[in-house]
C-alpha cells in the first residue's frame, strides 16, 4: 500500500496541514476518559450494536476524542467543562458512529465499495504525510506512531469515510432545484417590511402597584419555596501552588521529554508563512483609463530598474505608495495565508526566496512583491522546541508534585481531619472561606463547582480529598454547615415585596397592552390607539426574513417574526400581544416592498440554486438516516444508555 502510495503522489494536492491530523488523533482519550477502564477492555468492549456490526469502546472513544479536539480549536480558552457538558459531546459521538454504520450497511445492501486505489489517492493527498509535496513513508509512519494508531487502523478508518462518502453521494444522485423555488427563495430573502409598534413595559408599573400587608402574606404563603434559604458552608483550607514547587525541579529524562513533546506537538505547529516587501503604485479611486495606463507605465519602469540592479529597499523607500511599509524598505514582515489580497497571496506564496515577482495588479493598484523567505507548513523537531518542552514539561511535574504533596497530606490526616498538622508538614498556612452556596463564588477562591461540590458532600470533622484546580490543589475541610430551610416572611419581607411588585406590574402592563390591541383594531390604527393611551409608537428599520427571529429596536422572537412576515397591507395589524424582552409588544405594518427580481443576475441565480442544492441533498440523506434507524434495531452499552438517557434507538 506505502509503496503505491509514493507512486501515485505526483498528482496529488496538499490539502491538509499537519495540525489536522493531530487534532484528528491526538490522544486525549486518557484525558477525557481516565484510568477506570483498562485498556484491552477499552479497545474490544461494545459500546453499541447497530443490527448485527458493533461498535467498540475504541471507536467511541476516537470519535469522541475527535469531536473533543474540533470543539477545542473553535473555543480555545472558553472550552471549559460546562461547555463540554452542554454541548453533549458523548451523545454526538455516538450519533456520528450510528450514522455511519448505518450507511456503511446500507452501502453493501446497495453493492458500493472502495476500491485499492481510492483509498491509495485519498492518504496520499494528506499534507501531513509528505515531505516537499511528496508523500513520504517516514512521515506516514511517524504520524501514526506518534498517535498510537497502526497504519491498518488508520487505512480503515479512511476506508469507512470514503465509504459512506459514495453512499451519501449516490443518495444525492438526481436532487435538482426547480427555477421556481430559486426565485421563490429570492423573494422570501429580499422582501422587506418595517413594522410601527408600541409597548408596554411591567417596570413602568411597579409604582402603580398598592401593596397590602395581607396581600403580601398570601403571596409569600402561595410562594414560599422560591424564598428558601440555601445551604451554606465554609471552609477551612490549604491550597498547594505548583509554582512554588517548581524550584524542586531541574533535571529531566530523555524519555520524559519525548513523551511530553509527542502529546503536545500541536504547541509547536509551525504554520506556512513568508516573509516579503513590495512596492505599490497606488491607483486612485475613479481613476479613468489614461491615469490607470500611467500608473501601469510606471510600475513597470520601476520593475525595470528592479531587474537592471537597482536597491529594491531603496526603491520602495521612494516610491512605494504604501505608507506602513514605504519607510521600511517596502517590508511586510512574516504572514500566513487569508491575510493579503487574493492576487497577492496566489502571487507571493508561488514564488521562491529572492524573486522579485511581475506586476501583481489588484484593488489597491500594482504591486512589485519580493519574497525573502518561505516557511514550509510542519512541526518543530523536538531539538529545536527543546526549550518549550522543558518549560512545559517542569510546569506538568510541577502541579503533579504539588498534587503528590497533597495527596500524602491527605491519607495522613484523613482519619483525624487534622489540618494543623497537614499545614505545619508542608509549611503552608490555613486559610478560611465565609459562608457560601452551592452556586456562589467563594471567598479567596472564586467560582470553583469542583471545590462546592466536594464542600457539600462533606461531614463535619471530614478531610476532603484533594481538589484540583487551575490555581492549584486545595485540600480542605468543613468549618460550618447551615442546613437549608423556609424563612418567616419578616426575613425575607423585601425579597417578597419586590417579587410581588413585580407579578402584579406583569399583569398590569399585560392588561394594558391587551387594551392597546382592542384600541387598535377598533380605530383601525396602532399609530391612533397609542396617541389615546399615551404610549410612544416606535418604528423598525427595513428588515428581511433573512434577519431571522432577531429584529433591530424589538428584539430576538421566532413567533413575532413569523407573524410580521404574514402582515398585508389589508391586514396591517397583528392580531395578538407579543412578549419580547420582557415588554408586552403590539406591532403593525408600516411599509412593504418586494423584492425587485430585476436584480436577481445569473450570478445570484447560481449561488442561491448551489445553497438550496446543498440544503436538499443533505435532507435527502436526512430522511434516508431516518428510515434506516426506524429499520434498524439499535442497542446501547447499558452505561451509555443511562449516561445518554435511552438504551434503544
Amino acid at each position: 500500500m506505502l509503496d503505491l502510495i509514493r507512486k501515485k503522489q505526483k498528482t496529488l494536492l496538499v490539502r491538509v496541514v499537519f495540525w489536522v491530523i493531530i487534532a484528528a488523533f491526538v490522544g486525549t482519550i486518557f484525558l477525557v476518559w481516565g484510568r477506570g477502564r483498562d485498556s484491552n477492555t477499552v479497545q474490544t468492549s461494545v459500546a453499541a450494536q447497530v443490527n448485527e456490526t458493533e461498535i467498540t469502546y475504541a471507536e467511541f472513544q476516537r470519535s469522541y476524542s475527535d469531536l473533543y479536539n474540533l470543539y477545542q480549536s473553535i473555543y480555545q480558552n472558553n472550552f471549559t467543562p460546562e461547555l463540554e457538558r452542554q454541548l453533549n459531546l458523548g451523545q454526538q459521538a455516538m450519533e456520528q458512529l450510528i450514522q455511519e454504520t448505518l450507511l456503511i450497511q446500507e452501502a453493501g445492501r446497495i453493492g458500493i465499495s472502495v476500491s485499492d486505489q481510492e483509498l491509495v489517492d485519498s492518504i496520499a493527498q494528506y499534507g501531513a504525510f509528505q515531505e516537499n509535496g511528496k508523500f513520504s513513508r517516514d512521515r506516514y509512519l511517524q504520524v501514526l506512531n506518534y498517535q498510537r494508531i497502526s497504519p491498518e487502523q488508520f487505512e480503515a478508518i479512511q476506508m469507512r469515510q470514503l465509504l459512506t462518502d459514495k453512499v451519501r453521494e449516490q443518495l444525492q444522485q438526481g436532487v435538482t432545484v426547480d427555477p421556481d423555488e430559486v426565485e421563490q427563495t429570492y423573494r422570501e430573502e429580499n422582501d422587506q417590511i418595517s413594522l410601527e409598534f408600541a409597548r408596554t413595559a411591567p417596570s413602568l408599573f411597579e409604582s402603580k402597584v398598592v401593596v397590602k400587608e395581607e396581600d403580601l402574606q398570601s403571596f409569600f404563603a402561595d410562594n414560599r419555596e422560591l424564598f428558601r434559604l440555601p445551604e451554606k458552608v465554609s471552609l477551612r483550607y490549604l491550597q498547594f501552588d505548583p509554582a512554588r514547587y517548581e524550584k524542586e525541579i531541574s533535571n529531566f529524562a530523555e524519555e520524559d521529554l519525548q513523551r511530553y513533546y509527542r502529546r503536545t506537538l500541536d504547541l509547536y505547529e509551525v504554520k506556512e508563512q513568508v516573509k516579503a516587501a513590495h512596492i505599490l503604485v497606488r491607483i486612485p479611486e475613479n481613476a479613468d483609463e489614461a491615469t490607470i495606463q500611467q500608473k501601469k507605465e510606471l510600475a513597470e519602469t520601476l520593475l525595470q530598474q528592479i531587474k537592471g540592479g537597482k536597491d529594491f529597499a531603496e526603491l520602495a523607500r521612494a516610491m512605494s505608495d504604501d505608507p506602513g511599509s514605504a519607510n521600511k524598505g517596502g517590508e511586510l514582515g512574516y504572514f500566513g495565508r487569508g491575510v493579503m489580497v487574493a492576487p497577492f497571496e496566489t502571487a507571493v506564496f508561488s514564488m521562491k526566496p529572492g524573486e522579485v515577482s511581475e506586476l501583481v495588479e489588484t484593488d489597491f493598484g500594482y504591486h512589485i512583491i519580493k519574497l525573502e523567505e518561505y516557511i514550509a507548513p510542519g512541526v518543530k523537531p523536538l531539538a529545536d522546541a527543546i526549550d518549550e518542552v522543558k518549560a512545559g514539561l517542569k510546569v506538568e511535574m510541577a502541579r503533579r508534585l504539588a498534587y503528590e504533596k497533597a495527596m500524602y497530606a491527605y491519607n495522613i490526616n484523613r482519619k483525624t481531619g487534622n489540618l494543623e498538622d497537614a499545614a505545619k508538614n508542608n509549611d503552608l498556612g490555613i486559610k478560611e472561606t465565609g459562608l457560601f452556596g452551592s452556586e456562589d463564588a467563594i471567598d479567596g477562591i472564586g467560582r470553583e463547582t469542583s471545590i462546592s461540590s466536594a464542600a457539600f458532600a462533606l461531614k463535619q470533622g471530614e478531610l476532603a480529598r484533594p481538589v484540583q484546580t487551575t490555581q492549584g490543589i486545595f485540600l480542605f475541610t468543613l468549618k460550618e454547615r447551615k442546613e437549608s430551610r423556609l424563612p418567616e416572611l419578616n426575613e425575607v419581607e423585601a425579597a417578597v415585596e419586590q417579587a410581588y411588585r413585580k407579578e402584579k406590574a406583569k399583569e398590569l402592563a399585560s392588561e394594558a397592552a391587551d387594551q392597546l390591541l382592542a384600541a387598535a383594531k377598533e380605530l383601525g390604527s396602532l399609530k391612533k390607539a397609542a396617541a389615546e393611551q399615551k404610549l410612544e409608537l416606535e418604528e423598525t428599520d427595513l428588515i428581511k426574513r433573512s434577519f431571522g427571529p432577531f429584529i433591530p429596536k424589538l428584539g430576538s422572537s421566532e413567533e413575532l417574526s413569523e407573524a410580521a412576515f404574514k402582515l398585508t397591507t389589508d391586514q396591517p395589524l397583528a392580531d395578538q400581544v407579543f412578549l419580547i424582552n420582557d415588554k408586552y409588544t403590539v406591532i403593525s405594518l408600516k411599509q412593504s416592498i418586494p423584492a425587485d427580481m430585476e436584480k436577481l443576475d445569473d450570478a445570484t441565480r447560481q449561488e442561491l440554486q448551489d445553497q438550496l442544492l446543498l440544503q436538499k441533498q443533505e435532507e435527502v440523506v436526512n430522511a434516508k438516516l431516518k428510515e434506516l434507524r426506524d429499520q434498524s434495531q439499535i442497542t446501547l452499552a447499558p452505561e451509555l444508555a443511562d449516561r445518554f438517557g435511552n438504551g434503544r434507538s
